[in-house]
């Protein structure tokens, strides 16, 4: 039987040494992928490893404090906290505990700091499980991808923080326009979109649709959606810009040369593109180019899931962020979790689905899967 070390704030972790192997997930929580350590996927015959979907979230999912009980508690934490801090050249640790301004939602910093705490939360996972439970699938929502792409060991974790550190940047600083969500399929959202030189930006279930454009034209689609629908209501989103449509192109051809910069591995872990709704080939060249893509075109979010349940996912595990009208991390619940729950609604086998966002969340899910394998 395998017995997961299920947490309190004085249980001991071993130093979590970063330089010793390539990548944050080769090595997450301090155990190389292809060491001697025995994986669960070796278990004996009477216990049945789960296949697991590692899902991350993207902007909208950060708040002050975010990570601080988690860092307060556990050294891995506050290592990964440590090393992100090394890696950007200021101090995200104060920024995501201590926000008083406002500054963790600007995008430059959004973006670093959702995926530092989704990487200490992944990481710290991995330790008390023992390295012993890695995703099959990952996947992450915008932002999220290149969480998911840590996860999956495809990108070390300085390579992605530099990445969505740049990337942030350059879509506040050369993109433009609002985001509106609406609670329409994805064909009427086009149609009503397209007569107002606005963009599809995301397509997250069947009946929630995002579009991006100038503001003034998402006025005359709100407006004419109104009209159209009395009865339901759209909603302006707080972003910094019209993500994944066109308005980000200029963003996008800066953004390039640093994607064809940075190192990509291949690994035997599948994550699925937000640009096909389909898995990564097992390909680089075809990652860059798809992270690329995604900048200006929809986040196809909804596809991602039924490619997930057709692949035999069984348990979704959500690393990271965190929503809610409380101001603390033991408040916040999981980002992305009434999406994905929504979306697997008819599936012949619901996956159990878990999260990691805070200590709450993670002593439950340790206890769940715990108990599951016992």
């Amino acid at each position: 039987m395998l017995r997961l070390n299920v947490i309190d704030s004085t249980c001991h972790l071993a130093f979590y040494n970063h330089t010793s192997a390539p990548s944050a997930f080769n090595h997450v929580g301090g155990q190389d992928r292809h060491s001697n350590h025995t994986p669960i996927n070796n278990h004996p015959p009477s216990m049945k490893k789960p296949f697991l979907l590692f899902l991350f979230p993207g902007q909208g999912a950060q708040y002050a404090g975010m990570g601080s009980d988690l860092h307060a508690q556990h050294e891995i934490v506050r290592h990964t906290y440590e090393e992100a801090v090394d890696t950007l050249g200021y101090d995200i640790t104060h920024l995501s505990f201590a926000d008083s301004d406002g500054t963790i939602n600007l995008t430059r910093y959004t973006q670093p700091a959702i995926l530092t705490h989704s990487v200490a939360c992944l990481r710290l996972f991995s330790k008390l499980t023992q390295g012993q439970l890695l995703p099959d699938v990952t996947a992450g929502h915008s932002l999220g991808e290149y969480s998911a792409l840590v996860a999956a060991g495809v990108l070390d974790f300085t390579s992605a923080l530099r990445l969505v550190s740049t990337r942030g940047e350059l879509m506040s600083t050369h993109g433009d326009g609002e985001m509106e969500a609406l609670p329409l399929d994805l064909q009427a959202s086009a149609r009503l979109a397209e007569k107002h030189y606005c963009a599809i930006a995301a397509c997250n279930l069947p009946d929630q649709t995002v579009v991006g454009g100038h503001a003034s034209d998402l006025d005359n689609l709100a407006r004419e959606f109104t009209e159209i629908h009395p009865k339901k209501r759209s909603t302006r989103l707080k972003t910094e810009g019209a993500f994944h449509t066109y308005l980000m192109i200029e963003a996008a051809k800066r953004f390039r040369p640093v994607l064809e910069d940075t190192v990509f591995q291949i690994t035997d872990i599948q994550v699925l593109s937000n640009y096909t709704g389909d898995f990564h080939e097992s390909d680089s060249a075809s990652i860059r180019s798809r992270l690329f893509l995604q900048l200006f075109h929809p986040v196809l979010w909804h596809q991602n899931l039924v490619s997930a349940i057709e692949s035999g996912v069984t348990t979704v595990i959500e690393f990271g962020g965190g929503i809610g009208k409380g101001t603390t991390p033991a408040e916040k619940n999981p980002n992305i979790a009434s999406i994905v729950k929504r979306a697997f609604r008819g599936a012949e086998r619901i996956p159990t689905y878990h999260a990691v966002i805070n200590t709450g969340t993670l002593e439950q899910t340790l206890a769940a899967l715990d108990s599951s394998a016992s």
